[in-house]
């Protein structure tokens, strides 16, 4: 059986919903599709996706869960292509205070997140660039 998929969406956990949603859309221009907040007020989720809606990057904020989370060795990220200029918008990270590693041999770097995700920041490739 051959199986064919494709990323739909994936999901992090925050602690402040409207914090994380201006993170978002200022450092790397999603905006929100959808929300759904629980009738009790103890979840709210957020999707957030690009103008291509190719994919949805999920908030999900607990109301029992106030405190940081435990990334570990924050191995794990989530990375973006940026079609802007990439010195342009590396400078506009690091003026923000985002930008937590340069990998200037790789032509890398990431930023932070308000919960302390590892954003991994790549300039969009053409095909022959591969």
């Amino acid at each position: 059986m051959k199986v064919t998929g494709f990323l739909d969406h994936c999901n992090i956990n925050v602690t402040d919903i409207e914090r994380s949603i201006k993170f978002y859309e200022e450092a790397v221009g999603l905006h929100v599709n959808s929300r759904m907040e629980a009738k009790d007020g103890s979840f709210i989720i957020v999707k957030l996706t690009d103008d291509k809606g190719l994919y949805e990057l999920e908030l999900t904020w607990l109301k029992d869960h106030p405190q940081p989370y435990e990334l570990g060795d924050n191995e794990s990220h989530i990375c973006f292509r940026v079609a802007e200029d990439y010195n342009e918008v590396f400078e506009f990270h690091k003026s923000k205070g985002w930008v937590c590693y340069e990998n200037h041999d790789m032509h890398l770097y990431f930023i932070n997140d308000p919960d302390g995700y590892w954003i991994e920041i790549l300039p969009v490739k053409n095909k022959s660039d591969k």
